[in-house]
């Protein structure tokens, strides 16, 4: 026997407005989860590069070191290395340009941190989405649920006569769009923190990557090592 009471019900009985408002609920709820998912299986994929990025230090040339990083070109520790490596031989081998009033550490800075934040852009794009979702789900349930109250009321005034019997569906229907709402909003709410603490610590190692990086290109040795690497260092090529 099928149920006077339910979502079945409410959307058989809901007007335009009341299914336009649980159509674009379920369209929040699916651009959220798909966001969740995608941005959750990237940060899984950085979480191993960056595990696997210090096997770069142990490597006896940059040439091995890079091979080690992979070939993948979404890898961004080899993006990182790459980018440093072509603005340290940029700086070396041109002339009476712009850029030769900035050290070899500035200009190696200006080119690591460009990278880096490409690849924040790229770590960080839909998350817009699920703050966006987050934010607004619970007022579209509310719309909703405040629509289908009045139409309840109007109902209740049309009938002349207010039983239980008679307010009890209409009003548990309007109210099931406050509880959509509310089932859209949280999810997002709760992904947006995940990867946003997620996204901070793959940045992290990035960072440090970096850091490193530049102390290589400037000096020759990775920072901490007390001038001892066994990354051969970069020399300037005879041109």
């Amino acid at each position: 026997m099928n149920s006077q009471f339910g979502l079945a019900n409410a959307w058989s009985q809901g007007d335009i407005v009341t299914k336009s408002v649980a159509l674009l609920l379920l369209s929040m709820s699916l651009a959220s989860w798909i966001v969740i998912i995608i941005k959750t299986l990237d940060l899984i994929k950085y979480k191993k590069i960056s595990g696997a990025a210090e096997a770069f230090w142990y490597s006896p040339d940059f040439a091995s070191g890079l091979t080690k990083l992979g070939l993948d070109p979404g890898n961004p520790f080899r993006q990182l290395a790459l980018e440093g490596r072509e603005a340290t031989l940029h700086h070396l081998n041109t002339q009476a340009q712009l850029h030769n009033s900035l050290d070899m550490s500035d200009w190696v800075t200006r080119a690591l941190r460009n990278a880096i934040d490409e690849f924040t852009a790229k770590l960080q794009s839909g998350l817009a989405i699920l703050a966006s979702v987050g934010s607004t789900a619970p007022f579209v349930g509310l719309f909703g649920t405040v629509w289908g109250i009045y139409h309840a009321l109007l109902s209740i005034g049309a009938a002349g006569q207010a039983t239980i019997d008679k307010v009890a569906g209409p009003i548990g229907e309007s109210l099931i769009m406050t509880a959509l709402g509310l089932a859209v909003a949280i999810p997002a709410v709760l992904g947006y923190n995940a990867l946003v603490r997620g996204n901070k610590g793959v940045l992290q190692k990035l960072n440090r990557f970096a850091h490193d990086l530049h102390a290589y290109f400037v000096t020759g040795a990775r920072v901490g090592t007390g001038g001892l690497t066994n990354v051969v260092p970069m020399k300037k090529p005879n041109i």
